[in-house]
C-alpha cells in the first residue's frame, strides 16, 4: 500500500481526498520540528496519518515495524478547541476507514479526548494501557497543565501517572502556536527537557501553525536556530488545489463602525450598530461569520442579532424568541458537553435558505473547519488576524462572485484592546490600512516580537515534582506558564444538593458537567460576588467532603466549584455568564456514581470481589513482568518496578487496614472476611463502598492512614536500611503507588496524634508491628515493627532521611524517568485489580 492509497482510504471510499505533496514527504521523511502550511491544507490529517504510516499501520493491522524517532502517543495540544469534538470525531472517523480504530486494550489504535472530569481518571483509560498506540487530544490547559504535574480537572492523585506518560514515549504537536500565549515558551522548555534530562523512551515535538515565527520558540535552553522546518516547495504553491486556495478572493474592507470605549453605553451602542450592518452585509444561503474578542461581547451581539423583546434591548442570557430570517449560532469556550456538541452538529448542516450567521470568539481560529462568504473580525494580532481570515471563502468555493472580510477598529486603549495589547492591535492596524485584498497570497508576513512570558527553569520544574500541599494547602501556581492570566480559566458544574452536598455526597462531576469560566468572571464580583453562602463547594481531598467555597477565598486555575443550580450562571444557547440568574438544569443523566477521591480513600480496595493478599501480590508482578516484556523494559528499571510490585500491598497486614477490610466487608455483604491477610473486601453488586474506619487494636482511629507507608517501611527493615540506588528506587516505587505519599513525610491535620510522644505520620505509629507473611512463592517475611525516624532530618537509625533519598532519586534519575516508573507500578497494580475482579 503506498501512502497515497492509504491516504484515500481514510477518507472512506466515497471520498476524493488525495495527499498533498508536503502530507507524502511529511509521512516518508524524518520528521520536522516546525510545520508551516497555510490554512485549510489539512494539518490535522497530514500529521496524524503521517504518524500512522511511520507506526507501521495500513489498513486493518499493523504491517511492519514502527519508525523509532516516532512515539507511540501522539498528543495533539489544542490552544483552544472550542470544538475539540471535531478533531476528536475526525481522528476516529479516519481510524475507522482504515479498520484500526479500537478501545484501550484491543492493541489497535484508541483515541481520547482530555477534558476533566471523572472519565479521565477512571480506570482502562488511556492511561492503563502505555504500550499501545493511541492519539491524545486536549488543550493546552489540560495538557500542559499535567505535563507540569497539576492536571486541571482531575484528581492530585492521578497527576504522576499522566505526567510520566506524557513525557515518555509521546510525540507532542503544538497547533495555531500564535495562540498559545505562555503555552508556547513552556512547550519548547519542556521539549529542552527532555533532551536534557534523562527519559525512558524517547519523545519529540512538532509545531504548527500557518503564520509561524521561529523566534517565537527560542527559549533560554531551547535554541531556535537548530530547528528543522517542513513548508510548501515552489512547485507546490503552482498547483491548481493549492493556488485556488492561496489566491481565493477575499476583499478586505474597513467596517464603518469602531468601538470607541469600554463604557457600558459605548459597548451597546457599538453592539447595535454592528447588528445592523452585519444584517445588511448578510447574504441568504451563505454563511456569514463575526468574530469578537471577547466572550462578553460575542454573547452580547448574539443577543442583539435576534428579536427585540418588549422592554427594549435584551442582556446576556435574556431568553429570546427564535426569530424568522437567519439561523444564529453563537461559539466559544464557556459551554457544557451537550451544548457544545450541539452546535458542532448544526455546523455540520449546510446553512439553510436564509442562510447563517455565526458569532464566535478568538476560539475559531483553531482547528474548526469552517468557510464563510462574509467576515466581520474585530482587530487581532496580525498572526491571529491571518488566522481570522482562513475562515472566509477557505477553499475558493466563491472565488466566481468573491467573498468580503470587514476589520472592526478598536480604539487605543487598554480595556478595549483585552484580551490583547495596545502595541500589537497598532501594528496589525498598520498593516491593514494599506490592504485592499486578505488574499493568503497578499498577506505580509509575520513579523511581531517574541511576546514576554515567564519562562519556566529546570528548577521550576523539578520542584512541581513534590505534589505535596505547601503547609497552608496550596499548590504551587502553574497558571503563569499554562495561559495569560486574562484566560485563566476554572471549571464550574451545577447539581441540585439541598443544604448540604455531603448527605447524601455529591458524586464526582463528569466531563459533560463541567464549564469553562475565567477567573475574572467567575470570582467576584461578577458571579460569586452575587452568590449567597452556601451555594458554592469545593472538594476538599484530606477532609473527604465538599466544603464551601467563600466570596473572597482565593480561586486557582484549573479548580472546580460545584454551584447551587438555582444560583445560575449558565443557559444552553448562551453557555457561561454571570448575568443569567434564572436557574440552571442540572445534567443528571451525566452523573457518575463515585466520591471524588479522597487522601484517605482507597476505591481499588473496595471492590466486588474479594482477593487474598498473596494472590494479589502474586498477579500485581505477573502484571508487572508482562507491561515491562511489552514495552521492553530491562535490567534495573525491570526489577525495580517488578519488585516493587511484588511489595507494594505488604502494608495491608496492618491491624488498621485489616480492620477497615474486614469491616467494608461485612458492610457490603453481611459475611465475614476469612482468616488470613486480603488485599481486596467484596460487596454485592447492589451496594456501594462502605466508609469504614481504620482502627488499631486498642481501639484508636488512624486517620489518613496510608497502607503504601507501611509496606515502604517494611521493604526498608528488610534490607537492613541501606541507601543505594536500588534499595531507595523500589522504597520510592512502593511508596507512591497510589500518588499520596511520594517526596515528604510528614504528619497531616486531624491525624490521631499517640499521647506517648511517638512518630506518627499517615496513620502509622513509631512501633507498629506488621505480622509475618508468606507470599505466594513460600518467602516468609517475618513480623517487622515499624519505625519512623526516617521521617525526620539529618540522619537516624534507619539511615538517611525519606527526603534525602528520594531528593537523591529525583537528582540521579530525573523527573520524567522516575514518574514513567512510577506510572507502571501503578499500572501492573490497577491490571491486576481488574483481572482479578473479571
Amino acid at each position: 500500500m503506498t501512502f497515497d492509497t492509504f491516504f484515500r482510504t481514510a477518507f472512506g471510499p466515497d471520498s476524493t481526498a488525495h495527499a498533498f505533496a508536503y502530507q507524502r514527504r511529511l509521512a516518508t521523511e524524518p520528521w520536522p520540528d516546525l510545520l508551516e502550511v497555510p490554512t485549510g491544507m489539512g494539518k490535522t490529517a497530514a500529521v496524524t496519518l503521517a504518524w500512522l504510516w511511520k507506526r507501521g499501520w495500513r489498513k486493518g493491522s499493523r504491517a511492519i515495524a514502527p519508525d523509532g524517532d516516532t512515539p507511540r502517543r501522539l498528543v495533539w495540544c489544542l490552544p483552544m478547541r472550542v470544538l475539540g469534538e471535531q478533531t476528536h470525531r475526525n481522528v476516529e472517523a479516519w481510524l475507522r476507514n482504515l479498520d484500526i480504530l479500537g478501545q484501550p486494550g484491543q492493541s489497535k489504535v484508541s483515541v481520547h479526548l482530555l477534558m476533566g472530569g471523572s472519565e479521565d481518571v477512571a480506570q482502562a483509560t488511556w492511561a492503563e494501557y502505555p504500550e499501545e498506540d493511541m492519539i491524545l487530544i486536549g488543550t493546552q490547559d489540560m495538557l500542559l497543565s499535567r505535563a507540569l504535574m497539576r492536571g486541571y480537572g482531575m484528581s492530585r492523585y492521578q497527576w504522576p501517572v499522566h505526567f510520566g506518560l506524557l513525557h515518555n514515549d509521546a510525540f507532542w504537536v503544538f497547533d495555531e502556536v500564535q495562540l498559545m500565549g505562555p503555552g508556547l515558551p513552556t512547550s519548547a522548555q519542556l521539549e529542552a527537557f527532555r533532551k536534557s534530562l534523562s527519559l525512558i523512551k524517547p519523545s519529540r515535538s512538532l509545531w504548527l501553525s500557518a503564520t509561524l515565527n521561529r523566534q517565537w520558540l527560542a527559549t533560554v535552553d531551547h535554541p531556535a536556530d537548530t530547528l528543522t522546518a517542513l513548508a510548501l516547495a515552489e512547485e507546490e504553491w503552482r498547483q491548481p488545489a493549492v493556488s485556488t486556495r492561496r489566491q481565493a478572493v477575499k476583499r478586505l474592507h474597513r467596517a464603518q463602525v469602531c468601538l470607541s470605549g469600554a463604557t457600558k453605553s459605548e459597548q451597546e451602542t457599538f453592539l447595535d450598530q454592528l447588528a445592523e450592518i452585519v444584517r445588511s452585509a448578510h447574504h441568504p444561503g451563505t454563511t456569514t461569520l463575526v468574530i469578537l474578542n471577547t466572550v462578553e461581547r460575542a454573547q452580547a451581539l448574539h443577543e442583539c442579532l435576534g428579536p427585540p423583546t418588549a422592554k427594549g434591548r435584551k442582556k446576556p442570557g435574556m431568553q429570546a424568541e427564535v426569530a424568522a430570517g437567519p439561523e444564529r449560532l453563537l461559539i466559544h469556550s464557556r459551554f457544557r458537553g451537550p451544548d457544545r456538541r450541539a452546535i458542532e452538529e448544526r455546523l455540520r448542516q449546510p446553512p439553510p435558505e436564509s442562510g447563517r450567521i455565526i458569532v464566535a470568539t478568538q476560539a475559531i481560529e483553531a482547528g474548526v473547519d469552517l468557510s464563510s462568504r462574509i467576515l466581520f473580525t474585530e482587530l487581532a494580532p496580525w498572526s491571529s488576524l491571518v488566522q481570522r481570515f482562513g475562515r472566509c471563502n477557505r477553499y475558493g468555493e466563491y472565488n466566481a462572485g468573491g467573498a468580503d472580510i470587514y476589520w472592526i477598529d478598536l480604539a487605543d486603549d487598554a480595556d478595549v484592546a483585552q484580551p490583547y495589547a495596545v502595541a500589537s492591535l497598532q501594528a496589525s492596524r498598520k498593516k491593514l490600512e494599506g490592504l485592499r485584498s486578505a488574499s493568503p497570497a497578499d498577506l505580509p508576513s509575520t513579523d511581531e516580537n517574541t511576546p514576554l512570558h515567564p519562562v519556566l527553569r529546570k528548577k521550576d520544574l523539578l520542584d512541581l515534582f513534590n505534589t505535596d500541599p505547601d503547609l497552608s494547602g496550596f499548590d504551587v501556581d502553574i497558571a503563569p506558564y499554562v495561559r495569560d492570566a486574562d484566560d485563566a480559566d476554572v471549571l464550574l458544574f451545577w447539581r441540585n444538593f439541598g443544604e448540604n452536598p455531603n448527605d447524601p455526597m455529591q458524586p464526582t462531576p463528569s466531563r459533560d458537567e463541567l464549564c469553562r469560566a475565567s477567573l475574572g468572571k467567575a470570582g467576584a464580583p461578577a458571579l460569586l460576588g452575587r452568590l449567597k453562602d452556601g451555594q458554592v463547594f469545593r472538594w476538599d481531598p484530606l477532609a473527604r467532603r465538599w466544603i464551601a467555597h467563600r466570596k473572597n477565598d482565593r480561586l486557582r486555575p484549573g479548580l472546580i466549584l460545584m454551584i447551587a443550580a438555582e444560583a445560575g450562571g449558565y443557559r444552553a444557547d448562551c453557555g457561561f455568564s454571570a448575568e443569567i440568574k434564572d436557574a440552571v438544569t442540572p445534567l443528571t443523566n451525566a452523573l457518575v456514581e463515585t466520591e471524588p477521591e479522597a487522601f484517605e480513600s482507597d476505591p481499588r480496595s473496595l471492590l466486588t470481589r474479594a482477593v487474598p493478599l498473596p494472590l494479589h501480590l502474586a498477579d500485581a508482578q505477573r502484571a508487572a513482568e508482562c507491561l515491562c516484556d511489552a514495552l521492553q523494559i530491562q535490567g534495573q528499571e525491570r526489577e525495580a518496578i517488578v519488585t516493587a510490585d511484588r511489595w507494594h500491598d505488604v502494608g495491608k497486614t496492618h491491624e488498621a487496614f485489616d480492620s477497615m477490610l474486614r469491616e467494608a466487608h461485612r458492610k457490603g455483604t453481611d459475611q465475614e472476611l476469612g482468616e488470613g491477610y486480603w488485599a481486596k473486601a467484596g460487596r454485592l453488586a447492589d451496594r456501594k463502598p462502605s466508609r469504614a474506619k481504620y482502627l488499631a487494636a486498642d481501639g484508636h482511629e488512624r486517620k489518613h492512614f496510608r497502607h503504601e507507608l507501611a509496606s515502604m517501611l517494611a521493604w526498608l527493615h528488610v534490607q537492613d536500611y541501606a541507601t543505594d540506588e536500588r534499595t531507595n528506587l523500589i522504597a520510592y516505587l512502593i511508596a507512591a503507588h497510589h500518588g499520596k505519599v511520594r517526596l515528604g513525610l510528614r504528619a497531616l491535620p486531624e491525624e490521631t496524634e499517640p499521647n506517648d510522644g511517638r512518630l506518627f505520620a499517615r496513620g502509622v505509629w513509631e512501633g507498629d508491628r506488621l505480622p509475618a507473611f508468606t507470599f505466594a512463592d513460600g518467602t516468609n517475611v517475618p513480623a517487622i515493627e515499624l519505625k519512623l525516624d526516617l521521617m525526620q532530618l539529618g540522619e537516624g537509625v534507619q539511615g538517611p532521611s525519606w527526603t534525602t533519598r528520594t531528593r537523591r532519586l529525583l537528582e540521579r534519575l530525573g523527573p520524567f524517568r522516575l514518574a514513567y516508573l512510577e506510572a507502571l507500578v501503578r499500572i501492573a497494580d490497577w491490571r491486576a485489580s481488574r483481572e482479578e475482579q473479571a
